[in-house]
C-alpha cells in the first residue's frame, strides 16, 4: 500500500471512530427522546380529553366526537368508560359500546387510585406491544370514568429509529466528505515524493541532469535540496570517472600499438622456434590488452550522447564478423554458422555493433565445448531488428543472468576461463547507447542464446 493509502486509512479509522463515538450515543438518545416525547404526549392528551368531557359524561355523541378526533391527533385508538368501566365511547366504532373493561389493569388502576396509569404490554388479539395511557375522569375529586390511550409502540420505535437513520446518514456523509478531504491532502503529501521517486528512476537511467521539483512541506523540500545536491555530486563524481577511462584508454593505445609492431617484427627476425612461440604469446596479450582498452572507452562513453544513430545491415555485419572469426573458430574445433531470417537493419553505429558482435562471438568460442556450432542469427520485425549469437556451452545459471551484465562479473562457469568480465557489460552498453536491450535465453537441450534487440532503422521493409 502506497503513503495516499496507509494516510487515507489511518484517517479513515480516525474519522470513523469519531463518528461511531458521536453517532452511537445520539442515535440511542434520540430513539430513547422519541419514546419519553410520545409517552408524555399521550399522558397530555389524555388529559386534555378527560378535562374536556368531565361535564358531559351522560352525551354519549360527544364522547364520540371527541375520541374520534383525538384518535387521529395521536395516532392511536381512544376509549371512554364511566365509573363502573363500561365503555361509553370508542373511536373505532360502537362494537365495544356497553362492554366492561374493569379487567383491563391500566382502567381498574386509575379508577381506583385516581391517578394516571402508563404502562406496556403486548396485545395478544393484535399481535404487537402497545403503549398503553389511562387518565381518570376527575369531578369534585371523585373519578367519573377514565380516558384510555393505545398507541403502537413500533410506530414510536420507527419514529425514532428515523431520527437515528437521518442521524446515521449525516454520519456518513460527514465520513465521505471527511476522506475526500483525506484523499486530497494525501495526495499533496504523496505527490512531492511521487515526483522524488520519478527523478530517482530518471537518474538511474543515466539523466543525471534531472533534478527534483521543491514542493510539499519543509522536510520534503529539504529532501529535494538533499537529493539533488547529491545527484550533482554523483555526476561529477561519475564526469571525472568517465574522462580518467577515457584519457587513460587513449594514452596508453600509442605505446601499446608501438609494442605490438615491434613484437611483430621481432617475431619476424627470431631465429629460434621458442622465441617465436614466447612472442606470439606476447602478442596475443597485447591484442587482448588493446581490447581491453577498446572495452573501457566504450563503458567510458556509457550514458553519454551517442550522436545520431545510421542504418546498419545486420545480416552483412555478420558476414563481416564470421570471416573475422572464421580461423580462431577453426583452430579451437567450432563450426561457426550464420542462421540470418532475410535482412535486418539497425539504427545504431557499425563501429559499436561489431564490437557487441565481437564479444558476443568470442564469449561463444571460450565457453561452448570443442566439436560445437556457434550460430550467428539476424532478425527484425515492424519496430525491432535483432542480432544474436548462440553456443552449445554450459548456459548460464538463472541466477546469474542479471549479473552477468555487471562489469568484471564472471560467473560459475567462466572461473575457470581467461577473461576480463567486460565482454558482456560492454554488449549491454551499446545496446542501451542506442535504444535497445540485452537479453539472455535457454537453449535446450544445452547452450544459450544471447540477443542484441535495437530499434529498427526507418525506411526500410521488414523481411
Amino acid at each position: 500500500m502506497g503513503l495516499r493509502g496507509r494516510l487515507l486509512a489511518a484517517f479513515a479509522y480516525v474519522l470513523l471512530l469519531v463518528i461511531v463515538a458521536l453517532v452511537v450515543p445520539l442515535a440511542l438518545n434520540l430513539i430513547s427522546r422519541a419514546e419519553a416525547e410520545a409517552e408524555a404526549h399521550a399522558q397530555s392528551q389524555a388529559h386534555l380529553i378527560a378535562a374536556a368531557i368531565a361535564g358531559n359524561m351522560q352525551d354519549r355523541a360527544e364522547l364520540r366526537r371527541v375520541a374520534r378526533q383525538a384518535a387521529g391527533d395521536l395516532g392511536g385508538r381512544v376509549i371512554v368508560v364511566g365509573s363502573r368501566a363500561r365503555v361509553f365511547a370508542d373511536s373505532a366504532g360502537r362494537g365495544l359500546e356497553g362492554r366492561s373493561y374493569r379487567s383491563r389493569p391500566e382502567i381498574a388502576e386509575a379508577l381506583a387510585e385516581r391517578r394516571p396509569v402508563q404502562l406496556r404490554r403486548q396485545s395478544r388479539s393484535l399481535d404487537q406491544e402497545l403503549l398503553v395511557t389511562a387518565v381518570p375522569v376527575l369531578v369534585g375529586g371523585k373519578a367519573t370514568g377514565v380516558v384510555r390511550v393505545t398507541q403502537s409502540f413500533e410506530a414510536i420505535e420507527r419514529s425514532g429509529r428515523r431520527d437515528a437513520l437521518a442521524l446515521v446518514g449525516f454520519g456518513a456523509v460527514a465520513l465521505a466528505l471527511g476522506l475526500g478531504a483525506a484523499w486530497l491532502v494525501a495526495g499533496s503529501l504523496a505527490r512531492p515524493l511521487r515526483n522524488l521517486a520519478g527523478t530517482a528512476r530518471s537518474v538511474a537511467d543515466g539523466n543525471l541532469e534531472a533534478r527534483a521539483a521543491r514542493e510539499g512541506a519543509r522536510e520534503q523540500r529539504e529532501l529535494a535540496d538533499a537529493f539533488n545536491e547529491m545527484t550533482g555530486r554523483l555526476g561529477g563524481v561519475l564526469e571525472a570517472q568517465r574522462e580518467f577511462v577515457a584519457n587513460a584508454s587513449h594514452q596508453l593505445r600509442t605505446p601499446l600499438t608501438g609494442l605490438r609492431l615491434r613484437l611483430e617484427a621481432a617475431a619476424l627476425k627470431a631465429g629460434n622456434t621458442e622465441l617465436e612461440r614466447e612472442l606470439a604469446a606476447a602478442e596475443r596479450e597485447a591484442e587482448r590488452l588493446s581490447r581491453l582498452l577498446n572495452g573501457l572507452l566504450t563503458l567510458a562513453r556509457e550514458g553519454g550522447d551517442p550522436g545520431p544513430g545510421r542504418p546498419v545491415e545486420l545480416d552483412l555485419l555478420a558476414e563481416e564478423a564470421a570471416e573475422r572469426w572464421r580461423e580462431p573458430a577453426r583452430r579451437s574445433g567450432h563450426e561457426l554458422v550464420l542462421a540470418g531470417d532475410g535482412d535486418a537493419v539497425a539504427e545504431a553505429s557499425r563501429d559499436d555493433l561489431l564490437m557487441a558482435l565481437d564479444n558476443l562471438i568470442e564469449n561463444a568460442l571460450h565457453y561452448s565445448p570443442a566439436g560445437t556450432a556457434v550460430t550467428v542469427e539476424w532478425s527484425q520485425n515492424r519496430e525491432w531488428a535483432s542480432l544474436a549469437v548462440a553456443d552449445e556451452g554450459p548456459g548460464i545459471a538463472p541466477a546469474e543472468r542479471a549479473r552477468v551484465f555487471q562489469r568484471f562479473y564472471r560467473g560459475a562457469s567462466a572461473a575457470s576461463q581467461p577473461g576480463t568480465g567486460l565482454g558482456l557489460a560492454i554488449v549491454d552498453s551499446v545496446a542501451r547507447r542506442w535504444g535497445g536491450r540485452t537479453q539472455i535465453e535457454e537453449r535446450r537441450p544445452r547452450g544459450t542464446r544471447i540477443e542484441l534487440v535495437l530499434p529498427r532503422a526507418p525506411g526500410f521493409d521488414e523481411a
